[in-house]
């Protein structure tokens, strides 16, 4: 991730060996990853049961907020992809037990379609079962 990106909080693809090997007490025994995006210090990842959303919170990172959000519970979800003059794609989540939509900014790099589709897929997975 370039030095410009991070200073701007954009996430970008992480390698999922690496998310299994820092976070692999999160998930269940067969919970795979399908993919995983990196801020400067928050994760963003997606797995074949539900969306994970870490937040390293605080100067010193002792806080984190994990927040696990199944794929039913996800009723919405957008994408705003970049513009001329912007380096990012923003991707807004809506979650039935919240009024707020969580809101995710993703750097240029990151296939932001890719992203849309891996939600998409797994949300409709998740109505349809």
């Amino acid at each position: 991730m370039g030095i410009f990106q991070a200073l701007l909080g954009n996430a970008n693809s992480s390698d999922v060996e690496k998310v299994k090997k820092e976070w692999g007490s999160l998930f269940a025994q067969d919970e795979e990853i399908g993919a995983a995006y990196k801020l400067v210090r928050d994760y963003i990842i997606l797995t074949n049961k539900r969306l994970i959303v870490i937040d390293v919170q605080g100067i010193t990172g002792t806080k984190i907020e994990i927040k696990s959000i199944p794929y039913s519970q996800v009723v919405a979800f957008s994408v705003t992809t970049a513009g001329i003059l912007d380096l990012n794609a923003e991707l807004h989540i809506w979650v039935a037990s919240g009024p707020f939509p969580i809101q995710k900014k993703f750097s240029k790099d990151v296939n932001i379609y890719e992203v849309q589709g891996i939600l998409a897929d797994a949300i409709a997975s998740a109505k349809n079962s």
